[in-house]
């Protein structure tokens, strides 16, 4: 591998005083061109520019090219799109040259997401542009576009919020976005909502510094797409909502892409003849090197700088190795010291970077600020991803009780969880603080929270479906750690028991809006829980050290797929039995209700003073919380 290292700031194309600048990074190259096109379909350009060897392995150039025209370059007998391409015609195939400082929407300058004290303070729910808005329930003039989640007032007939809206009254604090960088899988030339079938997530990139073509209204003019996307992302912050960016660093959607062309085999990692495949896509990016590395935290830097974003979630971050990760956390932090950063702490397959230098969620506490999804709470709740019979703690599976205690302190240690026969992480605590551990129970991938549960226990009646559906979610939004969902997962979204979705039509996948009542009762039940997690404190804790202080569980209970404990005097209750239970008083004081059943508000549900010798009665398949609010005197 090359040893050319170029640590500019100017790679790609870039605008100055009526010049445009041109260098990319192809150490090998024995010749570059530069080629001109007028539009993004003309079958020859009308100029080719040779272009010069520069330092460490860069070729340059220079010449009064205006925005908006097309270019591409010949690296010796190939023609690519510019690996830095701010901005691309349609399918990606030509980079366009581009005024940035002309895609702004009004005030966009001083354009700013909510600030986090802290993550465990966020409230997370997955979305994708084109499932947002693409059904007609949703209204938008736009679906399926950006511009389509920036619109206000959208509501069905009956009043229910839609797209923008409908996130405003959910109360969240942040959208996570599936793929919004240019991707591989949907032609822009056929519109997703007149072609329901050319569907597809986006976990294929392309140009990974361009949006999507598809999510705007006009794909083959590259400065719509960011203007369109800044649009939304500008409304989400004038909502109050931060914007988290998917990122998809592991893999790219083929090896035939702009960096195999600029600098064979630097880009990816081989197992001798072969691409090692840690993603399960065909191909795996070299993250450790140099030049990948810069390119990641370039990227990075550039979305976070230019389009004000406020998070990013990266696929398969187990691809990646720790010490980019903490090149990551470093770098996005100086800029923004609040910034949301974590990923799924695995793997797709094998790969051959070192265990040891893997981004898995057990090596985390070895680098600083880099969150990862919990699968142990998923799982733990609703049953092994990988086995779809399998139903976990709410389906009344037995022995879970300490897995649910492993989730309810954030993945960090303490003292009242059975590591020794806590088989789903082997190395047992994987967390130090619960700032960087993300709860779930859904998102895009795998079944919905509510096929699953209808699939695994279609024994069950439809009232202890929904039972268990609340319950799951009551888990959720009171464990240590920040609590992420599914959009949907709020109205019991289906996707009639598909394991993976990402390529179905439209139909499949989109947000319908027109909600049977039981649907509209499960999202009341969302949004309420959602402001008693914001409400109550005690589930904000921050530290490991505080989480073993101030968190107790109930030893002497003993109860068959019962959980119960203490944070302060905060008394939780998890009965995934189908008989009420009874649970002692280990405080006496004046307790307030919060939550119950199907019941769960900011204020209190009622206020009872009780003894020592009292019991406090939980409804089957129910959550109970409910706080010591006082003291009195006998």
């Amino acid at each position: 591998m090359t040893d050319c290292y170029y640590n500019g700031t100017d790679l790609g194309c870039t605008m100055d005083h009526g010049c445009t600048y041109f260098r990319i990074w192809a150490p090998y190259a024995s010749t570059v061109t530069l080629n001109l096109y007028r539009d993004d379909q003309a079958l020859l350009p009308f100029r080719r520019i040779p272009m010069h060897a520069d330092v460490e392995g860069t070729w340059v150039c220079q010449d009064a090219i205006p925005s908006h025209t097309f270019y591409t370059y010949t690296i010796d007998t190939k023609e690519t799109q510019d690996p830095y391409s701010k901005a691309v015609g349609c399918n990606g195939r030509r980079s366009m040259v581009v005024d940035l400082s002309e895609t702004n929407p009004e005030g966009f300058a001083t354009d700013r997401g909510p600030t986090l004290l802290q993550p465990v303070d966020a409230i997370i729910c997955e979305t994708s542009i084109l499932d947002a808005t693409g059904d007609f329930s949703s209204m938008a003039k736009h679906p399926g576009k950006y511009l389509g989640l920036a619109e206000d007032g959208l509501c069905t007939a009956d009043g229910t919020p839609c797209g923008l809206d409908y996130f405003k009254s959910l109360g969240v604090t942040h959208v996570q976005l599936m793929p919004i960088y240019d991707f591989g899988s949907i032609d822009e030339s056929k519109d997703p909502i007149t072609y329901p079938a050319n569907y597809n997530w986006g976990y294929d990139p392309v140009n990974y510094m361009t949006p999507e073509g598809s999510f705007s209204t006009n794909p083959s003019d590259g400065a719509v797409r960011i203007r369109e996307l800044k649009t939304m992302i500008q409304a989400f912050h004038q909502a109050g909502i931060g914007v988290v960016m998917d990122v998809v660093f592991n893999h790219t959607y083929s090896l035939d892409s702009c960096f195999q062309k600029s600098a064979p085999d630097y880009f990816y990692r081989k197992d001798g003849d072969t691409y090692s495949d840690g993603s399960a896509c065909g191909n795996e990016i070299a993250s450790e090197r140099p030049m990948v590395r810069k390119y990641i935290l370039d990227c990075l830097c550039y979305w976070l700088k230019e389009f004000h974003l406020d998070g990013f979630r990266f696929d398969l971050m187990g691809c990646l190795d720790l010490e980019t990760m903490q090149c990551v956390n470093d770098t996005l932090r100086k800029l923004r010291p609040d910034i949301l950063l974590y990923g799924e702490g695995w793997l797709g397959g094998d790969s051959v970077l070192p265990e040891s230098k893997r981004a898995i969620k057990a090596q985390l506490s070895t680098i600083d600020g880099i969150g990862a999804f919990s699968d142990d709470i998923r799982d733990g709740i609703r049953g092994n991803v990988f086995y779809d019979e399998t139903y976990g703690f709410v389906g009344g599976a037995p022995d879970t009780e300490n897995d649910i205690r492993f989730s309810v302190v954030g993945a960090c240690p303490h003292p009242q969880v059975d590591y020794k026969t806590y088989a789903y992480s082997p190395r047992g605590a994987w967390a130090k603080s619960p700032n960087r551990v993300i709860n779930y129970v859904s998102c895009h991938d795998n079944m919905t929270l509510w096929d699953r549960i209808s699939f695994s226990r279609k024994d069950a009646s439809l009232a202890d479906r929904l039972a268990m559906n609340r319950l799951a979610a009551c888990i959720v939004f009171t464990s240590q750690g920040v609590p992420f969902f599914l959009h949907g997962e709020e109205r019991l979204r289906s996707k009639h028991f598909s394991d993976n979705s990402f390529n179905l039509p439209l139909e499949e996948n989109s947000i319908k809006y027109e909600l049977l009542p039981q649907e509209k009762d499960m999202l009341e039940f969302y949004r309420k829980l959602i402001a008693f997690r914001k409400a109550m404190p005690e589930f904000h804790m921050t530290d490991g050290d505080g989480i073993r202080k101030r968190l107790r569980f109930i030893e002497k209970l003993n109860k068959p797929s019962v959980v119960a404990f203490y944070v302060d005097d905060l008394l939780v209750v998890y009965n995934a039995s189908k008989k009420s239970v009874s649970i002692p008083v280990e405080r006496e004081g004046i307790y307030a209700t919060y939550l119950h059943g199907e019941r769960v508000d900011t204020v209190p549900l009622e206020q009872r003073i009780l003894h020592a010798t009292d019991a406090i009665t939980v409804q089957p398949l129910s959550c109970f919380v409910a706080r010591r609010e006082d003291s009195y005197e006998n």
